[in-house]
């Protein structure tokens, strides 16, 4: 199959790189100029494990491609993904322009039938501003090809997006009823990626576009209510998690996404929590647990910043601290909304130094901290504890999960450790002469 990918960004390269995988022949374009010329060097702008390997293989065997030419792409194939950024905007609604652009484009060029198929995160109603945007553009042309457009929303976990594609739990498609060819579409070009069962699940457009939303806000409510019932056991003295162990055991409950930490960051969950909260709130509905999620996850996000200024007294003049993660998460070069940042604002407001160290996001994280004096990032974990006074874990990247915890007491001359992801065990932080504060864990161990 002949498929265009409009955006190569996270999701569009993703995306084309795992369909070229697959034997299909895809043209990828990206206005950005530079990125597609490093992209036709087998090059990958993002830090996501697997990708490059996918990405060269496609190169290789000349199945994946890369284009700056809107008409070259529009010849190339009569079925488009337009995947596009959507971020927010001020009001906290999703800035549609670049969708609606790329619609446009290809309503201006369209020289046959084409499925146009929205893989960008969108609100309910997007897939017909979609369809009203290519139609405007044929009929000004006079021409009569028809289009199709389709939701077919992306769940890619950064860091694991590429096996999330190639092994995915559910494969959600929003078409009209009657569009057996869209369907048809659809099941040709996932059955390489649904052979076991059937993960195929069709519904209606707004329908889909819906169920990207209610997905990543559900998750979203579920960390912040782990992270408020984390700053609760902290008053009371209790393990939280020990309590998360018991209560994820409860199969109605289960395990997943029920870690205490320092807050949710990221290019999904915060924006689209956002976006929903908007559209609720523009519909009539007061979306009262979605904002309190939001308000309880960026109180988390500066949490940890908190516990580290009210533990030397408020003052950090003079001190060094060293700070392991940038990254929003493991596995990937993501700094967007970070709770890192909110930290070492925290910090350096107070009077401190940073001295900062991740293994993936040095580079994003040198442009989202341009300006602020005072942060040094540095090329190594055990850099980071030069001249350090304490150290705050921030990202639970493997290669921080069992240090040695009698050097780290030998090194930080306040001898305190702030584990920001829970990483560790306090009774064998202790044994080492360290101070230990997590994140609901204020009384194992004391």
């Amino acid at each position: 199959m002949k498929i265009t990918v409009i955006g190569s960004g996270y999701v569009g390269l993703v995306t084309g790189a795992c369909l070229a995988d697959t034997g299909n022949h895809v043209l990828c374009i990206d206005l950005d100029a530079g990125k597609i010329d490093r992209l036709r060097r087998g090059e990958i702008p993002i830090h996501e494990p697997g990708l490059d390997t996918v990405v060269a293989r496609g190169l290789a065997a000349g199945r994946l491609r890369f284009s700056t030419d809107y008409a070259e792409a529009v010849a190339h194939a009569a079925v488009a993904f337009i995947a596009v950024g959507t971020p927010s905007d001020e009001d906290g609604s999703a800035d549609l322009s670049h969708v609606l652009s790329a619609a446009r484009e290809l309503g201006r060029r369209m020289e046959r039938d084409t499925l146009v198929i929205v893989k960008s995160t969108v609100p309910v109603g997007t897939s017909d501003k979609v369809r009203a945007a290519v139609q405007e553009q044929l009929q000004a042309r006079g021409v009569p090809h028809k289009v199709s457009v389709a939701s077919n929303p992306e769940f890619l976990k950064e860091g694991l997006a590429v096996e999330d594609f190639m092994r995915p739990d559910r494969i959600v498609v929003g078409t009209d009823p009657d569009d057996h060819r869209a369907k048809d579409i659809f099941r040709e070009m996932y059955a390489p990626f649904n052979r076991n069962h059937e993960r195929i699940f069709f519904m209606d457009v707004r329908s889909a576009e819906f169920t990207k939303y209610a997905s990543n806000c559900m998750l979203a409510v579920r960390i912040s209510f782990m992270n408020e019932l984390a700053n609760l056991a902290d008053r009371l003295k209790v393990d939280i998690e020990q309590v998360r162990r018991g209560v994820g055991a409860d199969p109605r409950i289960g395990p997943h996404f029920l870690y205490a930490g320092a807050g949710f960051g990221g290019s999904c969950f915060p924006k689209d929590l956002r976006a929903l909260i908007h559209t609720s709130e523009e519909s009539g509905e007061p979306a009262e647990l979605m904002r309190a999620a939001q308000n309880v996850n960026l109180r988390q996000r500066r949490l940890l910043g908190q516990k580290i200024v009210a533990h030397f007294g408020g003052k950090l003049d003079g001190r060094t601290i060293a700070l392991w993660g940038l990254a929003f998460k493991a596995n990937t070069d993501d700094v967007r909304e970070a709770s890192s940042i909110d930290i070492i604002d925290a910090l350096l407001q107070a009077g401190a130094r940073v001295r900062a160290y991740d293994p993936a996001a040095l580079e994003t994280a040198a442009t989202a901290l341009k300006g602020r004096a005072g942060v040094s990032l540095v090329r190594s974990a055990a850099e980071a504890l030069e001249g350090a006074d304490a150290l705050a874990v921030v990202t639970e990247w493997l290669e921080f999960r069992s240090p040695d915890f009698d050097d780290l007491a030998r090194r930080l001359k306040s001898r305190v450790l702030f584990d920001g992801r829970n990483l560790y065990d306090p009774f064998a932080v202790r044994r080492a002469g360290l101070v230990y504060q997590g994140i609901g864990r204020s009384g194992v161990g004391e």
